[in-house]
């Protein structure tokens, strides 16, 4: 066939193949279908920023007006997270202090 020739099995909106071979190749395209970006989430060693990252996975499998919900509970863990680190550990008490038994007279 020359260039300027579609094949004859390809139509528009679906993928070229002659879907014998796969079925799901000739299925017509859906642009508004979930699809996963394939971004990689590399662990950052606190449990709580990738117990967030984990849960970025989840929008991948959702429809875009889904993704809001997921991306604010990432958002209020990360807050979580933050606030704690900035708190630090707790203090002990300060003892009081021991009273002076050098007085001298």
């Amino acid at each position: 066939m020359s260039d300027s020739m579609p094949e004859p099995a390809t139509a528009a909106g679906t993928v070229p193949g002659n879907g014998a071979e796969d079925p799901a190749a000739a299925a017509p395209l859906d642009p508004a279908a979930p699809a996963p970006l394939g971004v990689v989430r590399t662990p950052t060693g606190n449990a709580g920023v990738d117990a967030g990252l984990e849960r970025l996975a989840d929008a991948d499998h959702l429809p875009a007006d889904g993704h809001i919900e997921v991306y604010e509970d990432v958002h209020r863990g990360l807050r979580e997270t933050l606030t704690a680190l900035d708190a630090g550990p707790a203090t002990a008490p300060v003892p009081a202090p021991m009273p002076s038994y050098d007085n001298r007279s």
